[in-house]
């Protein structure tokens, strides 16, 4: 279970490049449950999941993971209970060494890192089993650099690594965006596969509605740093990307407004 209590970050605190990029966001997830993050850019979303995986200390609130307060854990601490996967296909991963490699440092996430114990014999085979079951061929090269591989190919891995040890949390930071559609489909169907069949607790930052829509059972849209919507249950069941889209609308009216009545008090002091 991740609980997330009144966290707030400001970058750039008292300069004129302020941001204040969360603001008291309140979030609980459920065990095993998926819940899909949306909002424009500038929203606060990929800053929550960073602030969830210790890319930088809140300067205020709580984070707790099963129970543990991770709040001043750094990052590489952090990284024993979760999993992430980035935008970038080519992050995450170490190019030069083969997929092989990189499958065994995956699985030792938060033991002490070797790969002559972690590539002999009976777990060189699991680790080609596990990437038979993903369909893509990628069995027989084990011995490849991961690096020269597509990008689909590579996020597949990507994915595969950040489930391999069952993490107590699953990050997605928008990992189908940089994708052609074919590739980001054929991730999003592994995302699935992993996510059902494990019952990954998961949190999953995306611009794309039919996935907010479509996939997990909760949604939460962010608008300026605060958690703006929040559909689960029923409602979700019923969602639409329209529906989105609609709230989106809504959103921008609504800022819009904001802006106007606040350069009208400007120009009151002019």
């Amino acid at each position: 279970m991740l609980e997330v209590t009144g966290i707030r970050k400001t970058f750039f605190a008292g300069t004129p490049n302020e941001v204040r990029a969360l603001q008291g966001v309140d979030l609980k997830i459920e065990p095993g449950s998926w819940v899909n993050v949306i909002g424009t850019n500038g929203s606060g979303k990929s800053t929550l999941l960073n602030a969830v995986a210790g890319a930088f200390y809140v300067d205020e609130g709580r984070i707790r993971l099963d129970g543990t307060d991770i709040t001043r854990w750094p990052e590489h601490r952090r990284a024993k209970l979760i999993g992430r996967v980035f935008q970038d296909p080519f992050s995450g991963t170490a190019p030069t060494m083969t997929i092989a490699e990189n499958l065994a440092l995956a699985s030792r996430r938060g033991q002490v890192r070797g790969l002559t114990f972690a590539l002999k014999g009976p777990r060189k085979n699991e680790l080609r089993d596990r990437v038979a079951a993903m369909g893509l061929g990628l069995e027989n090269r084990l011995d490849n650099p991961i690096g020269t591989l597509s990008g689909g190919q590579r996020q597949s891995l990507t994915l595969l690594m950040s489930a391999l040890i069952r993490p107590s949390l699953l990050l997605l930071d928008e990992h189908t965006a940089a994708l052609d559609p074919k590739s980001a489909d054929q991730v999003i169907r592994l995302t699935q596969q992993f996510i059902e069949r494990d019952q990954l607790t998961t949190l999953m930052v995306t611009h794309s509605m039919p996935q907010a829509a479509f996939l997990g059972d909760r949604v939460i849209m962010m608008d300026r740093g605060r958690v703006v919507h929040d559909i689960s249950g029923p409602d979700k069941k019923r969602l639409r990307p329209e529906d989105l889209l609609s709230k989106f609308e809504e959103l921008r009216r609504a800022n819009q407004l904001d802006e106007s009545a606040a350069e009208m008090l400007r120009a009151q002091y002019v």
